[in-house]
């Protein structure tokens, strides 16, 4: 069939479905090309909807035959479904189709992956393995019989029956087609088993691939602590007798919270200390527990329409970022958070891409799975809780389970039972919901008499479709320190309501130093003229570790600044505040190590081009080198202590956060030490490592100084067929090697026979990394353009999701020079002018050209 024309889906349009399911049957006969679905499904009028004939999504499906009430009707087909004229009242429908999952590269619906069937159907995906509704607010319980001739057959819910060749799963719990679940394998599990406060017994399972079994453990223990940490902070416990989770090779994201059978990424399941690294570790633990927590934030309550997807993911991120804090530390999670968040959602926000937190509209809604909807999402949940306390959000937050348990709901539902809980009238936040862009909050002060006054002003820049912006509540957390650095007034969360508003501090027997926006109480940019001096006061006295952080990289960013733009040498009290704090030993390791480290490029380029100033990426990588080497010259013998003291000879690898954090500052301490030892320590632990960590440490620092050609032959023998430990290989030379070579690094690695560019894992390794390195990417010639923009145009009609996500690469085209600019434009316009581009890339291509 051919591709549907793009039709633009609007928040207004919404309609309840004319029909509410009470049963729904599928029979699944497995064959790679020819899959055989049979659905049987019990439709009744919904009273909350206008009466009309049944419509059935459906995509790429081979429709057999269809009964209703068991008699033969010949419905009306199209390319995005069917339509049929149905009884008045109750009726069951029955319908057969044929599907081939084994050329389904999309990896959208039912799939295969390396002889594995299985299914990802989030946002619209079941619409491709049989004719249903596929609309999140339309739920029920489903059966699900599975027959085939591979020894594991898994679906969601409780395991009903099963024989030779076949097994019945049935879920007792209404849910949306998006959450249906199917996966068949020749799979091994590792068990472990749950008991719930209520003592329901869980069986736990992690289902992999034979000789995977000894990388689940690490796994299986962050979903059992999970599962605690949902009943001891939100109450929650698991409702079913098990929960699957399944590593799959090939797919597009990172999990799925499917009801009772998640799938995975097997990036994101499998680690042991020889292939999986710290931060592998610590994403492992982090989506282990987003897609449990879906459980109830996500399965139990949905979202009616997909403008609501943030409801359910910025509700869920916001609950995984709390607990990974409690897991490792609160500081140093929240300092990545902002990091990630910076990096990803505000260059979102300042470019084409900019959209509100809940869209009003959209083309394809796989374009709306972004940091917008997920990273400031779990931002406003986070601005809730800060304003309405721990106590208010835990009422309202029950409330919301409670009144909603069961329902699909609305940004309305879920922010009435705040005000229904605490008496607040949230009007005025809703608009973060609505607004896109980042908001600018401008800072003036004043002291005398003993008070001491700060004024903010706020403004939100105009974003594509939204001219003109009205003032946000903006929670705004403030401490005071005295000029000997004690705190006197601690932390107070000041509401800005209006575009200009004063605040005033009394009783004060000096002027203070303000410590403004504490833990990043709000996802804006913060405008406060200050010397140097009181910036390096705030990284040396500061009560609160995520404004200590940012005054350091705010100097940081000074410095990089006059390298680029004045050619100066690098700050002596910049460096001195730098010895100060790296010799510190009470503070944690990983948040010195976050402290030592500096700017990316990508955020000086936005740095400098929001003063005004057109940046150079070759200018910024060399300011980055010259600072480095400055920084390695004036702490080289502390760093070189602290290289030593942080080794523990025989030490035994674990990934909890103390010992990572030890490692993490190692690490820093090498990457410096590289620059000015020419790679003799980074040698010297590459060939000594006995844990991946320590591996791609050494590999990191090796390649950052051009000196990795013998390490990275020795790892790909090493490493060879173990393809995720091999992502690693292929994407560190992409996103490290030197600016002027790392085009041609990246051809040859496309050209490398182990370069599985179907595979989104390894795709984005290479493609991705080269995106990531910032001048090697914006090389003059526009060679790093052309490039990505071949693979991307190769890629879209075999995964278009894949491929539209990551034209991103291109958003911030308009802050760069004009050549650049008329490089990247062409090279957009060639992507756009592809015959037959998918809906997905084309619209993401659009928008970036400002269509």
């Amino acid at each position: 069939m051919k591709q549907p024309a793009p039709q633009t889906i609007h928040l207004s349009d919404y309609r309840p479905f004319t029909h509410v399911i009470e049963s729904v049957h599928l029979t699944f006969r497995l064959a790679p090309k020819a899959t055989r679905v049979l659905s049987r499904i019990v439709f009744a009028p919904n009273p909350a909807a206008e009466p009309g004939a049944l419509f059935l999504h459906g995509e790429d499906l081979t429709l057999i035959r269809a009964t209703i009430d068991g008699a033969e009707v010949t419905p009306e087909i199209t390319d995005t479904g069917l339509t049929c004229a149905v009884p008045e009242g109750r009726f069951t429908w029955e319908a057969e189709v044929e599907i081939s999952p084994a050329t389904n590269t999309a990896l959208e619906g039912l799939y295969m992956s390396n002889g594995m069937y299985c299914t990802q159907c989030e946002a619209e995906g079941f619409r491709k393995i049989t004719y249903y509704p596929d609309r999140p607010d339309v739920m029920a319980p489903f059966t699900v019989r599975i027959e085939g001739d591979l020894p594991v057959l898994l679906s969601n819910g409780n395991p009903t029956d099963h024989g030779a060749g076949w097994a019945e799963w049935t879920d007792p719990w209404r849910k949306p087609s998006y959450l249906f679940a199917l996966v068949a394998g020749d799979l091994v599990a590792h068990q472990d088993r749950f008991t719930t406060r209520s003592g329901r017994e869980v069986a736990l399972n992690i289902w992999v691939r034979s000789g995977d079994e000894d990388k689940c453990a690490f796994a299986m223990d962050a979903l059992k602590r999970s599962m605690t940490w949902d009943e001891d902070v939100y109450g929650r416990e698991y409702d079913l007798d098990v929960f699957n989770i399944v590593a799959v090779d090939d797919f597009n994201a990172g999990a799925m919270e499917n009801k009772g059978l998640n799938v995975f990424n097997a990036a994101l399941v499998l680690a042991s200390p020889e292939t999986a690294t710290d931060a592998n570790y610590e994403r492992i633990e982090s989506v282990i527990a987003h897609e449990y927590f879906h459980n109830w934030t996500g399965n139990r309550i949905t979202c009616r329409d997909w403008f609501q997807l943030c409801l359910k993911e910025g509700l869920t991120v916001f609950r995984d970022q709390q607990f990974s804090g409690d897991m490792r530390s609160h500081a140093v999670k929240r300092i990545d958070d902002v990091l990630a968040l910076r990096a990803r959602q505000f260059r979102e926000d300042n470019g084409p891409l900019a959209h509100p937190v809940r869209p009003e509209s959209f083309v394809e809604v796989n374009n709306f799975y972004t940091a917008t909807v997920y990273d400031k999402g779990a931002e406003l949940i986070g601005m809730l809780k800060t304003l309405v306390g721990d106590e208010g959000y835990a009422k309202a937050l029950d409330l919301y389970f409670e009144r909603h348990d069961g329902h699909a709901a609305t940004i309305e539902d879920w922010l009435k039972v705040f005000e229904d809980a605490t008496g607040r009238d949230l009007s005025q936040f809703k608009l973060w919901y609505s607004q896109a862009g980042t908001p600018r909050v401008s800072v003036e002060d004043s002291f005398a008499d003993g008070t001491y006054t700060l004024t903010f002003s706020q403004s939100t820049p105009p974003t594509p479709g939204q001219p003109d912006k009205r003032p946000l509540l903006i929670p705004i957390a403030v401490g005071l320190l005295s000029p000997n650095g004690e705190e006197v007034v601690p932390t107070r969360v000041l509401e800005l309501t209006k575009p200009r508003q004063s605040f005033t501090f009394e009783g004060l027997g000096a002027r203070p130093v303000p410590s403004i926006l504490r833990n990043f109480s709000a996802p804006v940019t913060l405008r406060r003229e200050s010397s140097a001096d009181e910036r390096a006061f705030l990284l040396t006295h500061d009560t609160d570790p995520f404004n200590r952080w940012e005054a350091g990289r705010s100097l940081a960013k000074d410095v990089l600044v006059a390298l680029v733009t004045e050619a100066a040498d690098p700050a002596p009290a910049f460096l001195d505040g730098l010895d100060t704090l790296v010799r510190d030993d009470s503070l944690d390791p990983a948040f010195r190590a976050l402290a030592l480290s500096l700017p990316g490029q990508d955020d000086m380029a936005q740095t400098l081009f929001d003063a005004g100033t057109t940046p150079d990426p070759d200018r910024i990588h060399a300011a980055e080198r010259q600072l480095g080497r400055a920084i390695a010259g004036r702490l080289g013998t502390t760093l070189a202590d602290l290289y030593d003291a942080l080794h523990v000879p025989d030490e035994r690898y674990s990934p909890d956060a103390e010992a990572a954090g030890r490692r993490a500052l190692r690490q820093t301490a090498l990457r410096y030490l590289s620059l000015i030892d020419d790679g003799a320590r980074a040698k010297g632990q590459f060939e000594e490592a006995d844990n991946m960590t320590a591996q791609v440490g050494a590999l990191t620092c090796l390649l950052d100084i051009d000196q990795a050609d013998a390490a990275l032959a020795d790892f790909r023998h090493q490493w060879h067929g173990k393809r995720l430990v091999m992502d690693k290989w292929f994407g560190l030379q992409a996103n490290l090697s030197r600016p002027d070579k790392a085009v041609a690094v990246t051809r040859a690695l496309t050209n490398d026979p182990d370069f599985d560019w179907k595979n989104p894992n390894r795709f984005r390794a290479v493609i991705g990394g080269l995106s990531a390195n910032a001048a090697g990417f914006h090389d003059p010639s526009g060679a790093g353009y052309a490039l990505v923009a071949d693979w991307l145009i190769r890629l879209d009609p075999v995964n278009p999701q894949t491929a539209a996500r990551m034209t991103t690469a291109f958003e911030t085209w308009r802050r760069y020079d004009a050549d650049r600019q008329a490089l990247i434009g062409e090279t957009l316009e060639r992507i756009a002018a592809t015959p037959g581009l998918s809906r997905d890339t084309a619209e993401m291509v659009g928008r970036i050209l400002g269509r």
